[in-house]
């Protein structure tokens, strides 16, 4: 199936734009994520990759301004063809900057899924070895309810992962093996 651009040219694209090793590597756990999720709710996997992969294409351009962020990732790839709905979800995962809300499976997973990706490292990273082979589902699940623990992963974001119908305890299950199984790639 076509989506206007393929993995590989999507790949090229975010190293064309975001320069930061720990921003690319978000990007990757978030296309793992997200292709786990396609795949538990039936959905198509690749589509559902590359709206992770490219999710934050616009982050260094908009300096992180969360009233920015997005907008020129739209335009980027709507200039480029790419699959609407991949361009809505994207669009999507910051509500700050747009006014309506998320409504599908799709946009659900992308915006909690992208956010646990930042849980499940921070909780990693509290090992002595850090490596997400050493986090067990229980300790991702336990690091949920602690608000103060990486208090920039909204945990209200992450529960969206049952308005795409998976229950939270799954949800925390599927995200890491999906980012154990590229642990090498995450540096990890």
């Amino acid at each position: 199936m076509s989506y206007g651009i393929t993995r590989e040219q999507a790949w090229a694209l975010l190293n064309e734009h975001v320069k930061t090793p720990n921003m690319l590597k978000h990007c990757l756990a978030s296309e793992a994520v997200l292709r786990a999720l396609a795949e538990r709710l039936g959905e198509d996997g690749e589509k559902w990759a590359l709206a992770g992969l490219l999710h934050d294409l616009d982050v260094e351009m908009t300096c992180d301004d969360m009233s920015r962020h997005t907008h020129e990732t739209v335009r980027m790839l709507r200039e480029k063809g790419i699959d609407e709905e991949i361009i809505e979800a994207i669009r999507l995962h910051n509500e700050m900057a747009h006014p309506d809300r998320r409504s599908t499976a799709f946009h659900h997973a992308l915006a909690a899924g992208e956010t646990m990706t930042g849980l499940i490292i921070a909780t990693a990273l509290v090992y002595p070895d850090k490596k997400l082979a050493s986090v067990k589902p229980k300790s991702v699940r336990k690091r949920i309810k602690e608000k103060a623990f990486a208090a920039g992963a909204n945990r209200d974001i992450i529960m969206e992962c049952e308005k795409a119908g998976i229950p939270i305890a799954e949800f925390c299950d599927i995200c890491l093996e999906a980012m154990q199984s590229i642990a090498d790639d995450l540096g990890l």
